[in-house]
């Protein structure tokens, strides 16, 4: 496969890997902004239930209504810690991944760059070999 070519596929890789990061990066922007929200909903929930005030201070019909809504509540906040927990599981694997993709678009950049590199100085190195085969002939030609 000729330079221009290997090198316009490692393009290709590389712009490929980009894309896959870029949308890594967003997924975890978008994970992030619901766990916020998770995490603020909490945060309201457990004052509602702190708001409720105490349960024994009136009617035993009260009291219980009261109980009963504290108990929902709290119920409610340990889905949210559960959801909330699930979530940051799914964030870790998620920044797993975006670190994985990372590495393999790097790891793709440092190839083309090597890549690109050897073609240059294989240019040079051609360009060089011209000059001294031009000099070498017109040395040759102004002793004779």
């Amino acid at each position: 496969m000729s330079n221009t070519k290997q090198g316009d596929g490692l393009q290709h890789l590389v712009t490929l890997r980009q894309r896959e990061v870029d949308s890594l990066t967003s997924d975890m922007a978008a994970k992030e902004k619901v766990r916020q929200r998770v995490v603020t909903t909490l945060a309201r929930i457990e004052s509602l239930c702190e708001g409720s005030g105490a349960s024994g201070a009136a009617s035993p019909v009260y009291s219980l209504n009261c109980a009963n809504y504290k108990q929902a509540v709290l119920q409610m906040a340990q889905r949210q810690r559960e959801d909330l927990a699930r979530h940051d599981a799914d964030i870790a694997a998620s920044r797993q991944a975006l670190q994985a993709a990372a590495l393999r678009r790097e790891v793709l950049t440092q190839v083309m760059a090597r890549q690109r590199e050897a073609v240059a100085r294989e240019e040079r190195r051609s360009e060089q070999k011209s000059q001294d085969d031009m000099g070498a002939q017109l040395w040759w030609r102004t002793r004779t």
